[in-house]
């Protein structure tokens, strides 16, 4: 998301690196819930964490979120509440909780009644106001249900409904709980071979059953749909069994360096390289940008439009990189 978020201009951004207009999906899109899906897999390694911690941990997430949000204008009247640091602090929470009283067998049971009760309430109960069950832009129940209880504070974008709004929030908790079941099989002490085939296996039954459901129920990131979710599930799963294959199991570690330095900094990184993009955006000379003035001089003149900004997203993804290496080589982990 440091590539994605800091494009040159975002009136020229190659197509991968942009959001799906509505259905359907892009590798940016797989992002979030890959996070989620590894918010879960974490769980089982804080397993010993009391619920003051775990409630202390959420809670500085959405307080994160929370300032992000209000940054740098801190306009308490339009302050958006949801937020993806806050979506990311309510699904481990919830998840952290259902682990400490359930099992495997329930956990993945409430994951399925979550996905299908979602799609029920989705496309069965009628949108008060507007009628017949729908999935469109703004008129859906997810986004009626927002307009109700967070009116005025909103994504500014969208103003009427939130892309981590409240009822999609549901599926997003079977995405953390989907994590939770893949770091349970990989705390089992069968062979890591087999392990890793586990999660490569379950992960392409359930990127298919995706793919299956989308038909009826598209998949769609901003309504979190459940074939949305089985489907970025399954590739996590998928792709972390890949990883765990080849870099702990065959020993294969040459150019993981800048993936573990990102990711044992990974919240860290979001929250300042947000703020920077959010600060060189607001100060302005003269009426315009400091970023605009910056890659104007720099990117512009001497790169196609697409291929400039996306050299600008690339500087902001080394330059955080060096901060990291100096991070990381003091030792310093700013873990939530």
């Amino acid at each position: 998301m440091t590539l994605v978020n800091n494009p040159g201009t975002w009136s020229a951004i190659y197509w991968p690196l942009e959001h799906a207009a509505w259905h359907g999906w892009t590798p940016t899109d797989l992002v979030f819930p890959f996070f989620l899906f590894m918010v879960g897999m974490t769980i089982h390694l804080s397993r010993k964490s009391t619920l003051g911690q775990a409630s202390k941990r959420a809670a500085i997430l959405f307080g994160l979120g929370l300032f992000l949000n209000a940054f740098p204008f801190f306009d308490l009247a339009t302050w958006r509440i949801p937020g993806v640091l806050q979506r990311i602090a309510v699904c481990y929470l919830v998840v952290w909780m259902v682990r400490r009283v359930a099992g495997p067998a329930v956990q993945a049971l409430l994951a399925v009644v979550l996905l299908v009760g979602y799609w029920l309430l989705m496309t069965q109960v009628p949108v008060p106001g507007v009628g017949a069950p729908n999935l469109e832009r703004g008129t859906n129940l997810a986004a009626w249900i927002d307009s109700v209880v967070l009116t005025g504070h909103m994504w500014s974008v969208t103003k009427t409904w939130d892309p981590e709004g409240i009822l999609s929030t549901l599926p997003a908790i079977a995405t953390t709980l989907m994590g939770a079941l893949a770091g349970h099989w990989l705390a089992t002490p069968r062979a890591p071979q087999v392990r890793a085939a586990g999660l490569i296996g379950a992960g392409l039954v359930l990127t298919t059953s995706g793919v299956v459901w989308g038909e009826a129920f598209p998949i769609n990131k901003s309504l979190w749909t459940s074939s949305f979710t089985l489907l970025t599930g399954g590739l996590a799963a998928a792709l972390f069994g890949l990883c765990y294959l080849v870099v702990d199991v065959w020993q294969y570690r040459r150019g993981t360096r800048p993936w573990v330095v990102y990711g044992t900094n990974a919240i860290l990184v979001y929250v300042l390289s947000s703020l920077l993009s959010r600060t060189l955006g607001v100060t302005k000379i003269g009426g315009v940008s400091l970023q605009t003035h910056a890659f104007q001089a720099l990117l512009a003149p001497w790169l196609p439009a697409e291929a400039a900004s996306l050299a600008w997203a690339l500087g902001m993804v080394a330059f955080w990189y060096v901060v990291l290496v100096a991070l990381d080589r003091r030792g310093l982990r700013f873990a939530v």
